[in-house]
């Protein structure tokens, strides 16, 4: 491997030399696949002829024509386009499911089964391989073919009922956190599943439902019901269990304090020069400070109001206190250590490869990736960073002829070959 400045590495990955086929679109299935990408595996995104990925329409923004959306959730990938149901266009899929490692698909259920592609099918011409199917309530139970959108399972997973003011309207994350937090779970499936393959020489099934993940996240919020028989309600900033544990206004600006036990709370209280109230019987313990969190936080507030929250930072930081400024997104943008490893100096641009043989458009395409940011800034990416990585390897498998039909139907769009549109069900 060689990094942007064009020094060897052998640190491909963990997962370097597994081949994923990603049948999936939007955003849990391609979040899954990038995570594997990321760790070294080679991906090869399928997408549907004439279309592509819903996510590429997705905008405006755009960058250089590419929805930013489908940048985001499809960097270090592979595309070709198929009609899975045109006899060429099947007998490609498979030869890329015998070479494959690992299969993710998130089409409702059912549709792949009726095509002869379903894990049951699938598993009795390649035992081992990991299949891994996303849906919003399983592969199983009376739900199972209904869809599902991150909207919709933030309500009814009751992600919705914890978020917002105390005294106003239910929110939504501002992220897709339901797709997203889905995705995750499936590479970890998808991993563990593999680990286990080393052990026994066998694959397995990997079933996702969006709901299903969304009940993982409730973790304390459902043992407080557990508990107590009463569902939590939304507390807007404050943790249900710790205080203070929010965010608190300073003379220009908020900060979100967390201060999570109690020798936590005298440095802090040190801090602010309020030692007298570290000793306060109303606030010894955390167990006090909940209890009497309205009359803490009016103190805290009134002290806190006397500087700049800049300065607060300052001094908080320096005595060892969790503290941070309130700041919007874009603040995270940057990468906190430029050049090693993550040396990136320009967008990563796409390349195409022509196709051999009797096509003559291309139909497979290196996916754009997106311009540094934080694609680069988890704790293993730090060791080889994937947005850095140049990958051209390309699927082998000819081009089918169901592929692209005219000139008129070449890609507009770098990773997207235009032909007819599929008639496979949505996920």
């Amino acid at each position: 491997m060689t990094d942007s400045d064009g020094t060897q590495t052998d640190n491909a990955g963990a997962l370097a030399g597994l081949t994923v086929l990603d049948l999936t679109r939007v955003l849990a299935g391609p979040y899954c696949t990038m995570m594997l990408a990321d760790m070294g595996a080679r991906v090869i995104k399928v997408e549907r002829p004439g279309k592509g990925d819903d996510t590429r329409g997705w905008g405006p923004p755009f960058q250089q024509g590419e929805s930013a959306y489908f940048l985001s959730i499809n960097r270090n990938k592979e595309s070709v386009t198929l009609n899975m149901k045109h006899p060429d266009g099947r007998r490609v899929l498979d030869q890329l499911i015998a070479r494959s490692d690992v299969l993710v698909q998130n089409f409702r259920p059912g549709t792949l089964d009726r095509m002869g592609l379903g894990y049951a099918d699938v598993a009795q011409q390649r035992p081992d391989l990991v299949y891994c199917s996303i849906s919003a309530f399983g592969q199983s139970g009376p739900r199972r073919d209904e869809p599902g959108y991150d909207a919709v399972m933030q309500g009814e997973g009751g992600l919705m009922s914890i978020t917002g003011p105390s005294d106003g309207p239910a929110y939504r994350l501002g992220v897709a956190i339901v797709d997203i937090v889905s995705g995750m779970f499936s590479a970890y499936g998808i991993t563990v599943a593999l680990l286990a393959r080393e052990r026994t020489g066998r694959g397995q099934h990997v079933d996702v439902g969006m709901l299903d993940s969304v009940a993982a996240l409730l973790t304390y919020q459902a043992g407080t019901y557990f508990a107590t028989g009463e569902a939590p309600g939304r507390l807007g900033n404050r943790h249900p269990s710790i205080t203070p544990y929010e965010s608190l206004e300073a003379a220009d600006g908020e900060l979100v304090v967390a201060v999570g036990n109690d020798q936590l709370w005298r440095t802090f209280c040190g801090v602010l020069g309020l030692d007298d109230l570290a000793d306060d019987p109303r606030f010894r313990t955390n167990k006090d400070r909940v209890n009497a969190r309205a009359a803490l936080k009016a103190v805290l507030v009134e002290r806190l109001r006397t500087r700049s929250a800049a300065d607060w930072l300052v001094r908080l930081k320096a005595a060892g206190s969790m503290v941070a400024l309130l700041a919007d997104a874009t603040r995270q943008i940057p990468l906190p250590f430029p050049a090693a490893p993550c040396a990136i100096s320009s967008r990563c641009s796409p390349t195409r490869r022509s196709s051999s043989g009797p096509w003559s458009s291309p139909s497979t395409t290196r996916l754009p990736a997106p311009s540094a940011s934080s694609a680069c800034r988890s704790s293993s990416a730090r060791r080889r960073a994937p947005c850095a990585r140049p990958r051209p390897r390309w699927a082998s498998t000819p081009t089918p002829s169901c592929a692209t039909t005219s000139a008129s139907t070449r890609p507009r769009s770098p990773g997207c070959a235009r032909a007819a549109r599929s008639d496979v069900d949505d996920p």
